[in-house]
Protein backbone atom coordinates (compact mmCIF):
# COMPACT_ATOMS: atom_id res chain seq x y z
CA UNK A 1 0.00 0.00 0.00
CA UNK A 2 3.29 2.29 0.12
CA UNK A 3 2.77 2.91 -3.78
CA UNK A 4 -0.64 4.22 -3.57
CA UNK A 5 -0.21 7.90 -4.02
CA UNK A 6 -3.17 10.92 -1.96
CA UNK A 7 -5.87 12.52 -3.91
CA UNK A 8 -3.54 15.31 -3.46
CA UNK A 9 -0.32 13.78 -5.23
CA UNK A 10 -2.93 13.00 -7.67
CA UNK A 11 -4.43 16.56 -8.86
CA UNK A 12 -1.14 17.70 -8.87
CA UNK A 13 0.40 15.08 -11.04
CA UNK A 14 -2.85 15.63 -13.37
CA UNK A 15 -2.48 19.62 -13.08
CA UNK A 16 1.24 19.17 -14.55
CA UNK A 17 0.67 17.05 -17.48
CA UNK A 18 -2.12 19.20 -18.76
CA UNK A 19 0.54 22.47 -18.66
CA UNK A 20 2.27 20.54 -20.78
CA UNK A 21 0.11 19.42 -23.04
CA UNK A 22 -0.94 23.60 -24.46
CA UNK A 23 2.57 24.05 -25.12
CA UNK A 24 3.29 20.88 -26.85
CA UNK A 25 0.64 21.96 -29.31
CA UNK A 26 1.81 25.15 -29.78
CA UNK A 27 5.13 23.74 -30.54
CA UNK A 28 3.17 21.70 -33.05
CA UNK A 29 1.37 24.13 -34.45
CA UNK A 30 4.72 26.05 -34.90
CA UNK A 31 6.47 23.27 -36.11
CA UNK A 32 3.28 21.89 -39.10
CA UNK A 33 3.58 26.14 -40.13
CA UNK A 34 7.27 26.63 -40.87
CA UNK A 35 6.87 22.71 -43.01
CA UNK A 36 3.78 24.13 -44.34
CA UNK A 37 5.62 27.62 -45.60
CA UNK A 38 9.05 25.58 -46.86
CA UNK A 39 6.47 22.94 -49.13
CA UNK A 40 4.84 26.05 -50.44
CA UNK A 41 8.15 28.16 -51.20
CA UNK A 42 9.55 25.26 -53.13
CA UNK A 43 6.27 24.42 -55.22
CA UNK A 44 5.74 28.24 -55.77
CA UNK A 45 9.95 28.05 -57.18
CA UNK A 46 9.25 24.73 -58.95
CA UNK A 47 6.56 25.97 -60.59
CA UNK A 48 8.11 29.25 -61.75
CA UNK A 49 11.22 27.52 -63.49
CA UNK A 50 8.70 24.86 -65.25
CA UNK A 51 6.51 28.14 -66.32
CA UNK A 52 9.79 30.23 -67.60
CA UNK A 53 11.12 26.43 -69.39
CA UNK A 54 7.16 26.69 -70.88
CA UNK A 55 7.85 30.37 -72.57
CA UNK A 56 11.15 29.71 -73.52
CA UNK A 57 10.11 26.54 -75.61
CA UNK A 58 7.36 28.11 -76.74
CA UNK A 59 4.61 25.61 -75.77
CA UNK A 60 1.22 27.17 -74.91
CA UNK A 61 0.08 24.35 -73.66
CA UNK A 62 1.91 23.61 -70.92
CA UNK A 63 2.07 27.41 -70.30
CA UNK A 64 -1.56 27.76 -69.48
CA UNK A 65 -1.83 24.29 -67.45
CA UNK A 66 1.68 25.81 -65.35
CA UNK A 67 0.25 29.06 -64.90
CA UNK A 68 -3.24 27.94 -63.76
CA UNK A 69 -1.44 25.69 -61.10
CA UNK A 70 0.50 28.32 -60.44
CA UNK A 71 -2.25 31.27 -59.47
CA UNK A 72 -3.86 28.15 -57.41
CA UNK A 73 -1.34 27.83 -55.38
CA UNK A 74 -0.69 31.73 -54.81
CA UNK A 75 -4.37 32.22 -54.20
CA UNK A 76 -4.70 29.49 -51.60
CA UNK A 77 -1.64 30.94 -50.02
CA UNK A 78 -3.66 34.22 -49.42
Amino acid sequence: MKNRKTYTEIMKLRNTQKKKSPEETVLDIYIQMVIDESLFKRKKELLEQKVNEAIDTHNEGLFMELSTEYRRLLKYAL
